[in-house]
């Protein structure tokens, strides 16, 4: 079982409808996924638009949500700069977060040593547990499993990896060696089954801020031995999984799209992420229909 919760929510970042951080907006978004059935949030995440947040808008969005919910919330602290990374992990101290998420150093693509280095600097700046996140796709970089057993060998705080890696061999023989009590949280939404199948504990979605109730059934039915039921739930997910993020409306453009039809004011994404397709909306209530119906 997750240290966290099995369901959590990798949240948008509200703006208003001049692009400005809208904070009452987010005490709203997050007490609603609460209610849908999230056991956790994850803020200023990729999904929360961290590279266009200010230091000090990320650090107040993230005390905003921990004041609003009773839930863990992980605070995203993650830079391809490592004194940078570690000024914000050192600001979650005091915030209230249940841990800090620290991506994988992006653009600059260094070396797995120079990975490892990084990462060994973040936990040692914080008493917080450290969740690691592996998004190649994103970053440049795959992390080698080699480096995420050592981190969880020797960094007592590192505690889980947040596995967007899109290789299940790969993480099920880094959990066949890892140690006990360590994590594998599934980064995509629609690995999060297969993941569960050789020892994830636990999803950070997107399609989750509309879908929670339902992936929840899934782990729960997994978790039961009733594996028909889970495949059948993730069956049904998976136009949502398929709205989530695509070439011509990368995340969170659908998600926000989504929230907006279901009346929850989260405004646009911020340059460069602003130009939306049209028929987004469209699209959104459709799979949301189709999922609901």
């Amino acid at each position: 079982m997750s240290r966290f919760g099995e369901v959590l929510t990798a949240m948008v970042t509200p703006f208003d409808a001049e692009g400005r951080l809208d904070l009452d907006g987010a005490r709203d978004l997050a007490k609603w996924l609460v209610a849908q059935g999230n056991d956790g949030l994850v803020i200023a995440g990729t999904t929360g638009e961290a590279p266009t947040l200010s230091d000090g808008e990320q650090l107040d969005l993230i005390k905003a949500v921990v004041e609003a919910v009773t839930v863990p919330v992980i605070g995203g602290a993650g830079s391809n700069d490592t004194p940078h990374a570690l000024a914000l992990t050192r600001s979650m101290k005091g915030l209230g977060v249940a841990a800090v998420l620290s991506v994988t150093p992006y653009y600059n693509r260094p070396s797995q040593a120079g990975i490892e280095a990084h990462f060994r600097a973040v936990a040692g700046a914080t008493e917080l547990p450290v969740i690691v996140y592996d998004i190649p796709i994103r970053t440049g970089r795959k992390i080698n499993n080699d480096v995420i057993l050592r981190l969880a060998r020797e960094c007592s705080n590192v505690v889980a990896v947040k596995d967007a890696a899109n290789d299940v061999g790969s993480s099920a023989r880094l959990m066949a060696e890892a140690p006990s009590g360590f994590e594998l949280i599934s980064g995509n939404d629609d690995q999060t089954l297969p993941l569960l199948s050789i020892g994830g504990t636990a999803v950070i979605g997107v399609a989750t801020h509309w879908c929670a109730s339902e992936c929840k059934e899934m782990i729960v039915s997994f978790r039961k031995g009733d594996v028909d039921r889970a495949r059948q739930i993730n069956a049904r997910l998976i136009d949502s999984w398929t709205f989530e993020t695509g070439d011509l409306n990368p995340n969170p453009q659908p998600t926000k799209a989504m929230l907006r039809t279901l009346g929850l004011a989260v405004g646009y994404c911020r340059p460069p992420m602003d130009q939306e397709p049209a028929d987004l909306e469209d699209r959104a209530r459709q799979v949301y229909a189709a999922l609901k119906g």
